[in-house]
């Protein structure tokens, strides 16, 4: 007997997508909807079970009715080099007239009742620009419909912006985002240059500064060595004229002295 086909409709139908960054228990919703005429018991299932939170993880669905799922991620490393490898399988049976026990009923399922569905996951990573802007082009709309979490509020009709050709919306944005990264690159330059210039006229005062001492130092040894010199030839003099002085009254001396004893013996021999 050929394996039954799943008659719950899954939304998504083979993907669950998660979107990171994974710091933190990410969230995604898997809606399960009975289209049959009967009730029908589901049961989810994962290859991960200790990184998934699967909130409910079994129940009845009734007749055209809906249920929707949460499964929980939980913070991880996310390495985005590493394949995933983690899936998750949605079984379902027509539900029994009388149900008293889910897992006893699971137990004694027959696995030709067995209807299956299987699932893969996916990790995406946020993009660079948490503020991409998407642009819709509706078919009859000349103008580009933007879609942002942070539009600008809406004009007046009277005061609209000129509408902008769909053809030259992305090159408008792209001039902007290279004027806005010449803009910064030029103002990096000229702070650049700044800063060199700065820096030279801190070297060229430091110079004149060092100049300057070298200047004092040399000026006050100068004026030592010829205070020094003065007091030299200040001394020298002295000396010079005390040694005229002596020569001068040496002769004076010696006459004096020979008028005297030329006066004692003149006067001896006389009288």
């Amino acid at each position: 007997m050929s394996k039954l086909e799943q008659i719950l409709v899954l939304d998504p139908p083979c993907d669950l997508r998660f979107k990171g960054p994974f710091t933190e228990v990410v969230t995604t919703n898997l809606k399960l909807k009975n289209p049959s005429d009967r009730r029908v018991c589901f049961k989810v299932k994962t290859t991960a079970p200790k990184r998934y939170c699967v909130r409910p993880n079994s129940g009845i669905i009734d007749v055209s009715a809906t249920v929707t799922i949460s499964v929980m991620l939980q913070p991880f490393d996310y390495d985005p080099n590493e394949k995933s490898k983690h899936k998750f399988m949605v079984q379902s049976i027509f539900a029994p007239p009388n149900v008293a026990e889910m897992d006893a009923m699971w137990k004694d399922v027959k696995p030709n009742d067995l209807m299956d569905s299987k699932l893969r996951c996916v990790f995406d990573l946020p993009s660079e620009n948490n503020e991409v802007i998407d642009v819709e082009l509706s078919s009859n709309a000349t103008a580009p419909v933007l879609n942002s979490s942070k539009a600008s509020p809406v004009l007046n009709s009277s005061k609209a912006s000129p509408v902008l050709n769909s053809s030259k919306a992305s090159p408008v944005l792209t001039a902007a985002k290279t004027a806005s990264v010449s803009t910064n690159g030029s103002e990096m330059r000229k702070l650049t240059e700044e800063f060199r210039r700065l820096q030279a006229e801190m070297d060229k005062l430091t110079g004149e500064n060092r100049q300057l001492k070298d200047d004092g130092v040399r000026m006050r040894r100068a004026a030592q060595r010829s205070d020094h010199m003065t007091s030299n030839q200040t001394g020298s003099s002295s000396s010079s004229m005390m040694q005229q002085t002596t020569a001068a009254s040496l002769p004076a001396l010696l006459v004096v002295i020979a008028a005297i004893f030329i006066g004692f013996f003149i006067g001896k021999f006389i009288l």
